[in-house]
This record gives C-alpha cells, sequence and structure tokens, in this order.
C-alpha cells in the first residue's frame, strides 16, 4: 500500500507562465526548428541528407520552453545528443538483425552514457532511437549521423535560444556552460 501512495505526489503543480514567456517560447521554437528545417528542405534533401529528426522538436520544447531546467543547458543539449547519436548509431550497428534489442540497448545505453557525463537531456533518448529505427537514409549515414543532422542541428538551435532567451531583460539563458 504503501508503494501505491507514493503515486500520489508531493506537490502541486506549477504555476501558469504569463503571457510574454508563452510567446517568447513560440517564437524561439518556431524560428529555432525552422533554421533547422529549412536547411534541411532546401539544401540537405537535395543531397540525399537529412538535417532534422524529430527528436529536436523535444529539445524545442526545453531550450525555449524551460529554459532554466538543468536539462535544457547547452552542455546537455549537445553532449546529450551527440552523446545519444554515438549510442544509437553503435546499437544499431552492433544490433541491427535485431531492431527490438537494438532499439532497447540504444536507449538505456544513451541515457547510462548520459548519466555518467552529466549531459542528460531527454530528447537525447529519442535520438538514439531515431539512430536504430530511422529510415534507411539515416541508416546510410552511419556515424555521420552525429554530426549531421545532430550536432549541427543543435548548435543550430542553440545559437538560436541563447539570441532570443536573452531578449527581455528579466530572461537569461544559459544557467550554465559546463
Amino acid at each position: 500500500m504503501e508503494y501505491f501512495k507514493k503515486m500520489k505526489g508531493t506537490t502541486k503543480s506549477p504555476p501558469a507562465v504569463n503571457l510574454s514567456e508563452i510567446i517568447l517560447s513560440w517564437i524561439g521554437a518556431f524560428l529555432g526548428i525552422s533554421s533547422v528545417a529549412f536547411l534541411h528542405y532546401r539544401l540537405f534533401e537535395p543531397m540525399d541528407l537529412a538535417m532534422i529528426i524529430g527528436s529536436f522538436g523535444a529539445s524545442a520544447v526545453l531550450i525555449y520552453g524551460a529554459i532554466r531546467s538543468p536539462l535544457a543547458q547547452p552542455r546537455n543539449l549537445i553532449g546529450g545528443h551527440v552523446i545519444s547519436a554515438l549510442v544509437g548509431v553503435a546499437s544499431y550497428q552492433l544490433f541491427g538483425d535485431i531492431l527490438w534489442v537494438a532499439s532497447a540497448f540504444a536507449v538505456a545505453t544513451a541515457i547510462a552514457a548520459m548519466h555518467a557525463t552529466k549531459t542528460l537531456h531527454p530528447p537525447g533518448g529519442a535520438t538514439a532511437l531515431i539512430a536504430v529505427i530511422g529510415s534507411d537514409q539515416i541508416h546510410a549515414l552511419g556515424y555521420l549521423y552525429v554530426l549531421i543532422p545532430v550536432g549541427s542541428g543543435a548548435a543550430i538551435m542553440l545559437a538560436v535560444a541563447l539570441l532570443v532567451n536573452n531578449i527581455p531583460k528579466n530572461r537569461r539563458y544559459p544557467e550554465f556552460w559546463v
């Protein structure tokens, strides 16, 4: 019974954010994702390269909407994605014949690696998983996946976060770098 009581939680829901925070989060997410998507559809797609992946959507929530979270800081954004991409590609290469094993191994190992390196970034789990379950186009990238789309896309989104999140005087990003 005590076990189930823990599931009730201990605190109330956080307060709502004000309209200016909502607008800035929207602007940051729009500019960050559109920058990466523009490069994908205008530059990389004709070369049969990917530039945008689904986990960037989750990163946008953190780096534009939850900017004070430790999980949204530059070290976590870049490190979490890059480490997870490395783990994901290695997992696919090791266990790609058994996708359910490769998928589980990629996500679990990415979490462990991010913990060990103090770069925990939840979208990194999706980045590792995409390396395993992604399209043939993603698989064909091999370890290039770590640089394009993952590293470069995360760096572009970080640059936008630095610019947009520091526009108002009452908002600051990042909280820390390393």
